[in-house]
């Protein structure tokens, strides 16, 4: 039987209520620039150089709280692929939440970083050899089983006398998320297996036969930048309903059901964004619900919020290298760019911009933002009131860039990728230092 694609509900009023764009304690310095941490951002650029990520360690944490108050009983894991690094797997391990990986390196890190293996889910579409034994030989707490071809793969790596514990990750034909790019949750995109049509049960009868696998439950993905619990009650709905089905035909039930991430952020003034303790309330009411209705157990909820932790933590520094102005518009031109943020030429997202290092009286002006490479694409934001004194050597700050920034920044045009600097109660310390020439050319190692 084919099931359509749900719409979303529309929004509920406590979801819809603008969010702040900066970390909260965003400050005007002294010297009429803004302040992060307790550290003037002007300071930060001249010390660390630009383009800089800088990052606030206590709104990390003050944010991975927020998830665990809301859903004390539940698994909350952190989608590292949002910004991984060794120090924000010790924040993460410190503050009690597991984590979400998808690839041996992100693995390696976690591992090198003391991160309990236990604790960590490994993700993937495509995982490689590598991916699969890199889990196994450190004994990942649970494997996410994307697809048919994967399960008689992964049982065959798993040791004599073993059990690998893994989850099938489902698509419950549930359309959201803010870009055709980043919406998973329904058919015809490469992830997950389809409920309509059957691949989903199909794939769980299998797993079910691996005396090596020990499926504890089901997984989906809605997509990113879902700002309405709308489309995760929908998902329940279904999720529980094919729960059903399992147990009346295979007489199993699971303990778990993990139902993803992509919680929305605010990235300018006005903007929504998802609201943990509304997720709370609806989610698990209708998971209760749907699952007493069923007489089944209700399995213990998994969540992955990546974004949602890491993004508003975060600030991105640039310098203006140039002004120009045309008959159509006005473009500021800095020393970064689509090396250090894809993500507007990749989904035509939209961001803040401010004046970072002074204070100006002067009229602000819609002015276009653009990096230094080589590509017409290259535009950070459009559209963007600053100041109409804006010069070359002022620091401009961009906020909401603490997630897919530096996991997704590359070295075109042999533009080394950016520092990541923490601020911390007055304090700055580096944690992933500037990639420099010398990096760029030890890779390159022929003749």
């Amino acid at each position: 039987m084919s099931l359509p694609v749900v719409p979303l509900p529309p929004l509920a009023p406590d979801e819809a209520v603008p969010a702040p764009v900066w970390p909260a304690s965003t400050r005007t310095a002294a010297t009429g620039g803004l302040a992060v941490g307790g550290v003037a951002l002007a300071e930060l650029a001249d010390r660390f150089g630009t383009p800089s990520y800088v990052l606030d360690e206590n709104e990390v944490r003050t944010r991975a709280r927020a998830w665990r108050t809301a859903l004390p009983d539940a698994e909350v894991a952190y989608a590292g692929k949002a910004f991984l690094s060794r120090a924000m797997v010790r924040w993460i391990d410190e503050e009690g939440l597991g984590l979400d990986v998808c690839s041996a390196g992100e693995l390696d890190l976690a591992a090198h970083a003391g991160f309990p293996a236990e604790r960590i889910i490994l993700h993937g579409n495509a995982k490689s050899p590598a991916d699969l034994a890199t889990a196994l030989r450190l004994g990942v707490g649970r494997v996410v089983i994307d697809g048919t071809g994967e399960i008689a793969r992964l049982a065959a790596l798993v040791p004599p006398g073993c059990r690998q514990r893994v989850l099938i990750r489902v698509v419950p034909g549930v359309e959201a998320g803010a870009h055709a790019a980043i919406r998973t949750g329904v058919e015809g995109q490469k992830f997950g297996l389809p409920i309509a049509g059957g691949e989903a049960e199909e794939a769980i009868a299998r797993t079910l036969a691996q005396p090596r696998l020990e499926l504890v439950g089901l997984h989906c993905h809605l997509g990113s930048q879902i700002t309405s619990t709308g489309p995760y009650v929908t998902a329940v709905q279904r999720l529980v309903a094919l729960l059903a089905r399992l147990r009346d035909r295979h007489g199993v039930t699971f303990p778990e059901l993990d139902l993803g991430g992509g919680f929305g952020i605010a990235y300018r003034d006005g903007d929504p964004a998802f609201d943990p303790a509304a997720y709370a309330l609806r989610v698990t009411g209708e998971l209760a619900l749907r699952c007493a209705r069923a007489d089944l157990p209700v399995p213990r909820l998994t969540v992955e919020p990546g974004r949602w932790i890491a993004g508003p933590a975060g600030v991105a520094l640039y310098r203006v290298l140039a002004v120009k102005s045309t008959a159509a518009r006005t473009f500021v031109a800095v020393d970064g760019g689509m090396s250090d943020n894809p993500r507007p030429a990749l989904y035509g997202a939209r961001y803040t911009v401010r004046l970072a290092g002074r204070a100006s009286r002067v009229p602000a002006r819609a002015v276009t933002v653009v990096g230094r490479h080589c590509e017409a694409g290259d535009i950070l934001a459009e559209d963007v009131p600053l100041p109409g004194d804006v010069r070359p050597g002022d620091v401009l700050a961009v906020p909401a860039a603490g997630a897919y920034h530096v996991s997704m920044a590359s070295a075109y045009n042999l533009v080394g990728r950016p520092p990541v600097v923490a601020v911390a109660d007055g304090t700055a310390r580096l944690l992933v230092r500037r990639e420099t020439a010398e990096d760029l050319r030890g890779r390159d190692v022929g003749v």
